[in-house]
């Protein structure tokens, strides 16, 4: 009688487990990641979107839920954080943003970190391990041992080094305030990690630096420049003859020039800012949205919504901008099967009451987020 009872609990549990990443959203307003679909429903089983149309047959045991005055979303994404705790990822995710790209930190940690991936309320976690910097370079500051390095021969063990390390991507730091890494070095870098099969992205603060990595293959930028306008001139020629992405981090942009105070009218000005993001989107650039947290006091989870009100605050049309929080993000760092509603793809879902391409502020109205189906506890 006991295993009998015993069995009835596990087909219990099992029927839980099955109900709970198996449903389908009724008549709900869809952000496909590429563009919208004004009324349609999305059809959800174990963890994997298996159907979208007008009308999906459910049955009897299937969850329906009421999507009218809502829009369904792919999860979030933020190009640019830092994260130093298992908090920070579950706060990410509670606001619906389920990857995560960390830009610098203690590798020993990244990896225990990394183990969550698959536990559901929490956002998953891509790394870059040590960014690569200078000796008493940006990077370094920060109370806890930093790789680095000084010239080019030094590049390729580097980069053997992180890859050693299993990261996802290689971040690279040029800046100037501080002791930093020569134009010759870097390329080296990018070199090297590209021979590797890594992207590279790179911190930069002048538009000069800027110019001088992308003209040397660098992947991606994950701040904007802030000193000086890019000549329509210039931009025609790098977006022509390179491929790249940009991480302006607007937000924490913004509030370090706050913090500067008087200095901060040597700087460009908030208009300018976002003028060269839509130059470069004009150009054909993609734009990720990032917000470098916890720098600066910014959070891992709702600051993102507030990069995004600053992106369409340049005059990106609004699908363009639920890409830079999205999409954009997933295709620029090859994250697989996620950042899109699409049969066959991953049920990392985010509904939310109201409607972003109305009201960009109501991407922060967070009704239900899910991770593979599954619900994340909000």
């Amino acid at each position: 009688m006991k295993q009998i009872s015993l069995n009835i609990l596990f087909v219990f549990v099992v029927f839980i487990g099955y109900a709970q990443d198996s449903f389908v959203v009724e008549n709900v307003k869809v952000f496909d990641g590429a563009t919208i679909i004004e009324s349609t429903s999305v059809k959800v089983e174990n963890g994997i979107i298996t159907e979208i149309s007008k009308s999906i047959e459910v049955s009897d045991s299937t969850e329906v839920i009421d999507g009218k005055g809502k829009m369904l979303l792919p999860a979030l994404s933020n190009a640019h954080v830092h994260i130093w705790a298992q908090q920070s990822l579950m706060e990410a995710a509670k606001a619906g943003v389920l990857n995560v790209m960390d830009m610098h930190g203690v590798e020993t940690y990244q990896s225990a970190m990394r183990q969550l991936k698959d536990s559901t309320n929490y956002a998953n976690y891509y790394v870059s391990g040590f960014a690569a910097t200078a000796p008493e370079g940006h990077g370094t500051q920060f109370g806890f041992p930093v790789a680095t390095l000084s010239k080019p021969e030094e590049a390729a063990k580097f980069i053997e080094d992180r890859v050693k390390a299993n990261v996802d991507y290689i971040k690279i730091i040029v800046e100037p305030w501080k002791t930093t890494l020569d134009s010759e070095t870097v390329a080296e870098l990018i070199k090297e990690a590209h021979k590797a099969d890594k992207i590279t992205v790179v911190h930069v603060s002048r538009l000069d630096d800027a110019i001088d990595v992308i003209s040397n293959n660098a992947d991606g930028l994950v701040h904007i420049w802030w000193d000086k306008e890019l000549e329509a001139e210039k931009l025609k020629e790098l977006s022509d003859d390179k491929s790249f992405f940009v991480i302006p981090t607007l937000l924490t942009t913004l509030k370090a020039f706050e913090s500067f105070g008087a200095q901060a009218s040597k700087f460009l000005s908030k208009s300018q800012l976002l003028s060269e993001v839509k130059k470069m989107y004009d150009a054909g650039i993609p734009i990720l949205a990032g917000t470098d947290p916890p720098n600066l006091g910014i959070n891992y989870g709702t600051d993102l919504h507030k990069e995004l009100e600053l992106l369409s605050e340049t005059g990106m049309p609004i699908v363009e901008v639920l890409k830079a929080g999205t999409s954009n993000v997933v295709t620029a760092f090859n994250l697989e099967n996620t950042g899109f509603i699409k049969v066959g793809f991953s049920a990392d879902l985010l509904l939310v009451e109201g409607d972003p391409t109305q009201d960009i502020k109501a991407i922060g109205n967070t009704n239900k987020v899910w991770k593979k189906g599954k619900l994340v506890k909000l």
